[in-house]
């Protein structure tokens, strides 16, 4: 039975620059690429945050309106997919090749530094373009590095951005709208996005503890992850999204979860498969009190508490608009050859146990399981829910 099938992932984050590495490090727990920074707050406090600190790809043959941070973590993913996007613009031709990409960032950080100069200058720097921090951006340069010239937009609904880019990249080959799709998430560290996060009280003071009875806020992180999704009969595939608003308020999830209950169980309907079925969860876990409380309780409801899982974002950081496909790039790599001792990404926190919370079935160091379904979680503002189901067909 033919499936859409995620034949290809680049991936780049706090845990590493290429799949081997971050997987490596996420199955140790690593919190080497979360770090300390002073630059960013506009109180100049320290705030840790994951960053990826490898040399990134030279945009400079690039006209200025290309040049951000952004496109260059995109450029680090593509290029681990490049030679599968070749082959199928080959069999497929440019215009049957689509891009979707997720994001909440784009090039905000150029933005912010040229009206610093502005602000001193009276001036913008040479070849600062406002199209740079437009939400497209990111998607619109992936399509000229792909060199392809099919239907080719981005996604931006806060952190559930490119979970969502997921679930529409899958749309499109099922509308026969497209043969292949370059399909996933982009967001780079800029100030904006943290002293905001800081201002609503939702940034940790240290690093992050999800479902901690310590828990006190996020961690933001930065990164990028691509897939290359196409149909075919075989391999690890999108076998589910589910997708939710309960717009219960602006920032704050419902409290009893009721979107994100809905979201995972049209996800599994999608799937064909109970929610018991599951092996794996990435959990959204973004160590905050409320959408730590809401999550757990939603998961009790689902029958869920028992299911193996972890959050992620101790590790990576919360990367906003790329959370969604970086963490299914995760559940990926869990079901992937890359994964030859059955492992599952461990739950890094302090092992305080919130007993306000039920209790779910946080993954422990070196803990195996052989996986056939894995749940990703994205939660994002404005009660915007999404759940992917990866699978392994055969």
């Amino acid at each position: 039975m033919t499936k859409m099938v995620l034949s290809a992932l680049g991936i780049c984050c706090a845990l590493g620059q290429t799949k081997q590495q971050v997987w490596q490090n996420a199955i140790q727990g690593s919190r080497a690429g979360m770090r300390w920074r002073t630059d960013l707050l506009q109180s100049g406090e320290a705030i840790v945050v994951g960053e990826v600190s490898a040399p990134l790809p030279d945009l400079s043959d690039w006209p200025p309106l290309y040049q951000s941070r952004n496109n260059q973590l995109a450029t680090l993913a593509f290029q681990q997919i490049a030679s599968e996007v070749a082959a199928v613009r080959q069999q497929y031709g440019a215009a049957r090749i689509a891009v979707v990409i997720g994001t909440s960032t784009s090039g905000i950080a150029e933005g912010e530094q040229a009206i610093q100069q502005y602000m001193q200058q009276q001036q913008y720097p040479a070849g600062y373009q406002y199209q740079m921090q437009e939400m497209l951006a990111p998607a619109d340069f992936i399509a000229q590095l792909a060199e392809v010239t099919g239907p080719c937009y981005a996604i931006s609904t806060a952190c559930s951005s490119s979970a969502r880019a997921l679930m529409s990249a899958r749309n499109l080959l099922q509308a026969d709208l497209a043969d292949a799709v370059i399909v996933g998430g982009v967001d780079s560290l800029c100030r904006l996005t943290i002293n905001g996060f800081h201002a609503l009280e939702s940034t940790s003071a240290g690093f992050c503890q999800p479902f901690s009875a310590n828990r006190d806020g996020i961690n933001i992180g930065e990164g990028a992850a691509l897939f290359l999704m196409q149909k075919a009969a075989q391999g690890i595939a999108l076998l589910g999204a589910g997708a939710s608003s309960d717009a219960h308020h602006m920032s704050a999830p419902h409290p009893e979860g009721r979107g994100a209950v809905a979201a995972i169980r049209q996800a599994c309907d999608n799937a064909d498969i109970k929610p018991t079925h599951l092996d794996y969860i990435n959990l959204h876990g973004t160590a905050t009190p409320l959408n730590d409380s809401m999550e757990s309780q939603a998961l009790e409801q689902l029958g869920l508490a028992a299911i193996p899982a972890s959050s992620s974002k101790s590790m990576t950081g919360h990367t906003l608009g790329a959370a969604g496909a970086i963490e299914a790039a995760l559940c990926w790599l869990t079901l992937s050859e890359y994964n030859t001792g059955q492992n599952l990404i461990p739950h890094c926190w302090d092992q305080q146990s919130d007993p306000k919370l039920p209790a779910l079935h946080l993954v422990a160091p070196r803990q195996q399981r052989a996986a056939q379904y894995c749940l990703s979680n994205s939660f994002a503002f404005g009660g915007n829910n999404m759940a992917l189901i990866l699978g392994k067909t055969i």
